[in-house]
């Protein structure tokens, strides 16, 4: 199973960020997405990306060209026919994702691994939703992908270990720390990470501190590159809140039902950095 060629669903911050990890470590890589005006829009962004990676010394023009050279961008499926891994990063909804993957199912080569870089939602259900649940794992990528160094590599109990190991290796070839983990809701790192930011936004609440009061307290007295609060507008409030509700309806432990305060943010449009407002002004 070595994975030269890959393709990606989604031309957002995630499947963006992808793209540049991908197509940077020599991989060829295929973006889809909806419309080829939303396709050659990202790969505009990337050579932008690229140029002021060179303009900082740190990569050639030759390596910029050669990345971008290994890009190319589709706005249909069947673009991807040709594809060793098609890693999926639309909008966190199982709904959503679950037709996506019936189409890659039709669109895709046998033998091909479909994989999700859904961050919380269980990878088993998409690959029940096809006719190669062995070859679907889960590929979460953090934001921003260029930077963060980990991956979490989601075993279904559908998968195979071959599979899992495919998956592995395609993460550490793309410079990445991979860690395999179990397909539960929040995996690793959200299942620890999103009832802490919850908890600030409670916190906030009963008035113990602000929210720049609590945002300082974290940085320094834990040392966090980021208060709760300014990682909650960073992720998006509407993410986090998916992901609450995803642990909540899991696990079913108070601490994870979220914050009124998060759903009325959200139902406001509130939604962090991505729309300039959140806990913060942007």
């Amino acid at each position: 199973m070595g994975i030269q060629r890959v393709g990606i669903c989604g031309s957002g911050t995630m499947g963006s960020g992808i793209m540049q990890v991908a197509a940077v470590t020599g991989h060829d890589v295929v973006l889809r997405s909806r419309t080829t005006v939303a396709a050659k829009s990202t790969l505009v962004r990337l050579e932008q990306t690229l140029e002021k990676q060179v303009h900082k010394g740190r990569m050639t023009p030759i390596e910029r060209d050669g990345a971008l050279d290994r890009i190319t961008v589709t706005s249909d499926l069947d673009g991807l026919a040709d594809c060793d891994l098609v890693i999926e990063s639309i909008l966190e909804d199982l709904a959503a994702k679950k037709g996506l993957f019936m189409d890659l199912e039709e669109a895709c080569k046998p033998g091909a691994i479909l994989a999700t870089n859904t961050s919380t939602l269980p990878v088993v259900e998409l690959a029940m939703v096809t006719k190669r649940p062995s070859h679907v794992v889960g590929i979460h990528f953090f934001n921003p992908a260029p930077l963060m160094a980990l991956v979490e590599v989601v075993r279904p109990v559908t998968a195979s270990d071959e599979t899992v190991k495919a998956a592995l290796d395609f993460a550490a070839a793309c410079g990445k720390q991979p860690v395999e983990v179990k397909d539960q809701a929040g995996f690793v790192v959200n299942a620890l990470l999103f009832p802490y930011l919850n908890s600030a936004i409670k916190l906030a609440d009963a008035q113990v501190a602000s929210v720049e009061g609590i945002d300082a307290a974290m940085k320094g007295g834990c040392g966090f590159p980021m208060g709760p609060f300014e990682l909650l507008d960073l992720v998006g409030l509407d993410t986090s809140l998916a992901i609450l509700q995803a642990l909540y309806d899991e696990f079913g432990e108070p601490h994870m039902a979220p914050a009124p305060r998060l759903r009325r943010m959200v139902a406001a449009g509130h939604l962090g950095r991505k729309t300039g407002q959140g806990f913060y002004s942007y």
